[in-house]
């Protein structure tokens, strides 16, 4: 019914579907970045100053934004709008109808995917955060909740976009990894502490590196803090995690020139929990990590894979083509790459 609705408004008032796609930019960009400035918001919008401010002036009087000296926000209804609107626009956009065609391509539980490309616009990155919130809050139990989460840039956004939880739902944040040894601020240990900083939720961190000896691990997970914490990862009921290029992963893992060539020599394309994946899916090189094994989340309730940009639609495929149990949170660039190529 809503399609046929759509059909009939490009049909007869275009123009009203081009003045909703704007004021739901606006309040799109606003929820991602807010504060946010007049002209700040305008060059990202790509707007003039003249026009975003007729349309914001609207959108105020409606009571949908606020306009303060630090700059434009969401008002609740305002949100309560965006969220009703985030449906029909997906429609509109025709990004459902890709969604239902990935979900069947990629043989995965279920797609979910936000506008625009994160290889091209930075807060595109932000707005797959905030929908893989939405689909954690979703899932999330009355009570036993302890959510795993990794690291990398796409996780961060995450991290960046969540929020206490309405219904106040106990949530537990652990690491499902140790360290890669990589920038504070991208490790598993602070994406972990920072989500449950934003969720007034529980943590615990893993305080143990990500690739170790057999030794050195068999030494260490005999510590009871660190057997604690290796004890509440594997009892995660929600798995949140990005997908990576391999050869970006192996040289953030600080690999040696010898296994950078065995990757490249085993054509792997994609990496998840230490574990390298070629075109077809399979597994072709893995390194021992500390924390969830790609197996154990066969037990895991919900599994949500976060990733974007059309660069990524290699390593999406192919590790979708191993787990296809995934709930893909994904953006429109790596959406249509993934429709013209695989």
């Amino acid at each position: 019914m809503i399609q046929q609705l759509i059909q009939v408004q490009k049909q007869i008032v275009p123009d009203l579907l081009d003045t909703l796609r704007h004021r739901y930019d606006i309040l799109h960009y606003v929820r991602l970045m807010q504060p946010i400035g007049r002209r700040t918001l305008a060059t990202s919008l790509g707007l003039t100053e003249r026009i975003l401010r007729r349309e914001v002036d609207f959108l105020k009087d409606q009571g949908l934004l606020t306009v303060a000296t630090q700059g434009i926000s969401l008002t609740e209804s305002g949100r309560n709008v965006l969220r009703d609107l985030h449906e029909v626009m997906g429609e509109i956009l025709g990004i459902s109808q890709v969604a239902r065609v990935l979900e069947q391509k990629l043989g995965v539980r279920q797609v979910v995917i936000v506008p625009g490309d994160s290889d091209e616009t930075f807060w595109v990155q932000r707005d797959i955060g905030r929908a893989a919130v939405t689909q954690l809050k979703a899932r999330l139990a009355p009570d036993n909740n302890i959510i795993a989460v990794t690291g990398g840039t796409t996780m961060a956004s995450v991290a960046a976009m969540m929020s206490p939880d309405k219904k106040e739902r106990p949530m537990h944040f652990v690491p499902a990894r140790g360290g890669l040894g990589e920038t504070l601020e991208l490790q598993a240990n602070t994406v972990c502490s920072r989500m449950a900083d934003r969720a007034h939720a529980d943590y615990h961190l893993l305080h143990i590196p990500d690739e170790v000896s057999q030794k050195t691990f068999e030494r260490m997970v005999e510590e009871p803090s660190i057997k604690n914490v290796l004890e509440m990862i594997r009892a995660a009921r929600i798995v949140v995690h990005g997908i990576g290029e391999a050869e970006t992963m192996a040289k953030r893992r600080h690999a040696t020139p010898e296994h950078l060539r065995m990757i490249e020599r085993h054509e792997a394309v994609a990496e998840a929990f230490g574990y390298y994946f070629n075109a077809e899916g399979e597994i072709v090189h893995r390194v021992k990590t500390v924390g969830i094994q790609l197996e154990e989340l066969d037990d895991m309730d919900t599994v949500i894979a976060v990733a974007g940009g059309k660069s990524k639609a290699q390593a999406i495929a192919a590790y979708a083509k191993h787990r296809p149990n995934i709930i893909l949170v994904t953006d429109e660039g790596a959406a249509t790459e993934l429709l013209n190529r695989y």
